[in-house]
């Protein structure tokens, strides 16, 4: 679509990222993983047992799994980068903003070569 915007076409081997520094514009992943770390940011800040944390602390059903791809969480990628208590780290907000970057830097290149997503 960028392409299409700036009028370049596949055939120039113009680079994905130079295209993006000419429009401006975020790119898709980084701006889904953003809105995951501040969606778990507020997550962990509710002070009563909502069903939302229920739910992501849910460990599953109990038993084994038919073979096939492995499991994945929703709360996995978040683990990776800031450990398994992430939502005591995530009650105080200006830590948890300034660990956005690192996540959205560091979970992005992680999910592109994963092809075991959900």
């Amino acid at each position: 679509m960028e392409r299409s915007m700036l009028k370049i076409r596949r055939i120039q081997k113009i680079k994905s990222e130079h295209i993006r520094q000419k429009t401006k514009l975020t790119d898709a992943l980084r701006h889904a993983l953003s809105r995951k770390w501040r969606w778990a940011g507020h997550i962990s800040r509710y002070t009563d047992r909502r069903w939302t944390i229920e739910t992501t602390q849910w460990k599953g059903p109990i038993g084994k799994r038919n073979v096939g791809r492995r499991l994945r969480r929703w709360a996995d990628d978040i683990i990776h980068v800031v450990g398994n208590d992430w939502i005591k780290s995530g009650e105080d907000r200006q830590p948890c903003k300034r660990m956005e970057e690192a996540f959205t830097q560091a979970g992005g290149p992680n999910l592109v070569n994963n092809t075991n997503i959900y």
